[in-house]
């Protein structure tokens, strides 16, 4: 009787005692090695990330001086030049409806969409489905404005494009006239 109740004992006892044991080393080593691959391969997409947003940058550098326009930078990437100002039209802000004309074009002249061919745009600042790009940069303006807009690609059309005219990571330019 004593034999069977001490086996069963023994053998749980002998079950806790090696699950206790340390992690084996080749175990522990595996999981720093892939922690350590993890981090270095989001090192390497911060680095293709950067280098995509600088060489964006430098296209609509490159945009502006070409052109010779004055244009004003934001923190947000974002362009803007007035060259047709509003002698007395409100500033626009969130919430507010626009009505646009516009042309949309790509930095090479490339003419994608243009309220001609496709009608006016009227858009709630904020709210629409639109580009982000062009919801900040009309804040910048006033009703009665022409401008031209140049919008980075992550608030234009992003990494995929519009699936159209606009390729991949693709930073655009839109010329306005606002109402």
């Amino acid at each position: 009787m004593i034999k069977s109740f001490l086996n069963p004992l023994s053998i749980s006892f002998f079950l806790c005692f090696v699950s206790c044991q340390e992690t084996p080393q080749p175990y522990r080593q595996v999981a720093q090695d892939a922690d350590h691959n993890k981090e270095k391969i989001k090192n390497q997409f911060v680095q293709a990330n950067q280098q995509l947003m600088q060489k964006e940058n430098d296209e609509m550098d490159n945009y502006a001086s070409s052109h010779r326009l004055p244009f004003v930078r934001m923190p947000s990437g974002i362009r803007y030049y007035v060259y047709k100002p509003s002698a007395k039209g409100d500033s626009i802000r969130d919430s507010m409806q626009v009505t646009l004309f516009y042309k949309l074009s790509l930095l090479d002249g490339t003419l994608c969409y243009s309220s001609k061919i496709d009608g006016v745009k009227t858009i709630r600042i904020g709210m629409e489905d639109a580009e982000s790009g062009i919801h900040k940069g009309l804040q910048y303006l006033k009703r009665g404005d022409k401008a031209i807009l140049l919008i980075p690609s992550p608030l234009a059309h992003g990494l995929l494009g519009d699936f159209k005219k606009i390729p991949p990571q693709m930073p655009i330019v839109y010329d306005v006239e606002v109402y």
